[in-house]
């Protein structure tokens, strides 16, 4: 597989392939907000800078870190009862 270009635009097909997912959850991440894209003519169109971004290893820590942070709150409140 190609490598992802920052400065290159795709389509949803080919980010579905990038990033291994389906159909439905390329939808729903366009959705959500998750990645950034731009419409042309009724077809969306992805920055590679988005789908970079997306995977980078920034983002993953910073979902660990709230997922941290919600497991730890609920552990408390579970301990006080």
């Amino acid at each position: 597989m190609t490598k992802i270009k920052p400065e290159e635009i795709y389509t949803t097909k080919e980010a579905q392939k990038f990033l291994k997912v389906s159909k439905s959850t390329i939808k729903r991440l366009l959705k959500k907000g998750i990645i950034k894209a731009y419409k042309v003519g009724g077809r969306y169109r992805i920055w590679g800078s988005e789908l970079l971004r997306l995977v980078s290893p920034k983002v993953e820590s910073k979902v660990y870190n709230v997922y941290k942070k919600v497991k730890d709150k609920t552990k408390k409140t579970i301990e006080k009862w």
